[in-house]
């Protein structure tokens, strides 16, 4: 088994459990390492740390793939993924969730979701691309899905020296799949959708909205194929405006509310939220719920302080658009915005906004997304469920 010896001081970080080590860390590579292929991590003193699958290409040279000197091989992958799945069948339906969780199932940089009766998967590291055909069978073997799609096309791949690809893996996938989130029916766009189709990791804080929305006008900004306009729809909402910029999401959202005969009560608008908001908030339209869900606003720590000031932006308008009673659920899936930080935003502009905001729930992804402690970067989604007072 090919070595690797880390600079003295730098197994801190496996020995506290985080699964990545990287290159700047690495004292000594033996010859013979072959990219992408699994290396026992030693510490300067001699001591085995890991197994770990290495690539000198990215910044994250290891990926640990065990803390046991033990062998990771056909066997140990089928282990692993049969523990993926069996957490799961503890809380979830199996035909909608994260099935694998990356680092957080112990199979770093792969990601497998479930809708309805197919599997997405998405492989974004060297080293586990070379399990794949192994991965799939034991998928196959555990589920027996209808089909497994790949979703490979994430530019991130080229940071790992792989080429971006989409296709069947097995079975059959139609264009379009049905699946069940909280009793609400959903279309799911597996091949040309964004990330994998369907953002799965709302699906508990969907269900959480709903003694917030019934009865009530609700805005749903940043709605991509209306998952939260649905839930307040499907929750009683007298009336729910669904926004997003793109006309395709627009027209998917209209799909899934004609599905769940929601048409009459859930509308969806092609806008900017961001103009939106603006506008609408200087003529004084007034929601009694606002869901703010939008895209990640930064991908990397160099650009936290502009996505700071849109978090705050969109909040404040919010804000501005609710009377005294009325409900502010607000989220952010940027993973350099801790969840102090962003809370720290949300009271930001509730300063400005001149409101009094009381904290109802704080929330984060679901337990199909686990989070590991030692490895902060596994929890990104922080979700706020706020009430504007007099």
């Amino acid at each position: 088994m090919s070595r690797i010896t880390l600079i003295p001081g730098k197994e801190k970080r496996v020995l506290s459990g985080h699964p990545w080590v990287f290159r700047s860390d690495i004292a000594s590579v033996e010859e013979g390492v072959t990219p992408g292929g699994i290396v026992s991590v030693y510490s300067s003193k001699g001591r085995f740390l890991c197994k770990a699958f290495y690539n000198p290409l990215s910044q994250i040279a290891l990926r640990v793939m065990s803390l046991k000197d033990e062998p990771i091989d056909e066997a140990f992958i089928r282990r692993r993924v049969h523990e993926a799945v069996a957490y799961r069948r503890t809380f979830a339906d199996l035909r909608s969730c994260r099935m694998i969780f990356a680092e957080s199932d112990r199979l770093p940089a792969l990601i497998v979701d479930s809708f309805g009766g197919v599997l997405v998967l998405q492989c974004l590291a060297l080293g586990m691309e070379a399990f794949k055909p192994m991965i799939v069978d034991a998928l196959v073997e555990e589920l027996h899905p209808d089909g497994i799609w790949e979703r490979n096309d994430v530019p991130v791949r080229s940071l790992e020296g792989l080429e971006m690809t989409t296709g069947l893996l097995y079975g059959t996938v139609p264009d379009r799949v049905e699946m069940v989130e909280n009793g609400i029916r959903f279309l799911v766009d597996v091949k040309e959708g964004q990330k994998t189709g369907f953002f799965l990791d709302q699906k508990e804080n969907r269900a959480a909205i709903a003694p917030f929305v019934k009865g009530r006008t609700v805005l749903d900004c940043f709605t991509h194929t209306g998952s939260f306009a649905l839930h307040a729809g499907h929750f009683g909402a007298s009336d729910v405006t669904g926004v997003d910029i793109s006309d395709y999401a627009c027209a998917f959202a209209a799909e899934n509310a004609a599905l769940n005969g929601l048409s009459d009560r859930v509308h969806f608008t092609c806008a900017n939220a961001f103009d939106l908001l603006s506008q609408q908030s200087r003529d004084g339209v007034k929601y009694d719920t606002i869901i703010l869900d939008p895209p990640a606003f930064t991908k990397s720590r160099s650009t936290v302080d502009r996505a700071t000031k849109g978090y705050k932006e969109i909040n404040l308008r919010a804000m501005k658009m609710l009377p005294p009673g009325g409900y502010l659920i607000t989220c952010s899936c940027s993973q350099h915005i801790l969840p102090a930080a962003f809370l720290d935003i949300v009271r930001s502009a509730a300063q400005d906004a001149h409101v009094q905001l009381r904290q109802i729930e704080y929330r984060t992804q679901g337990k199909d997304h686990p989070i590991l402690p030692a490895a902060p970067e596994t929890q990104y989604l922080k979700c706020g469920i706020f009430q504007i007072l007099d």
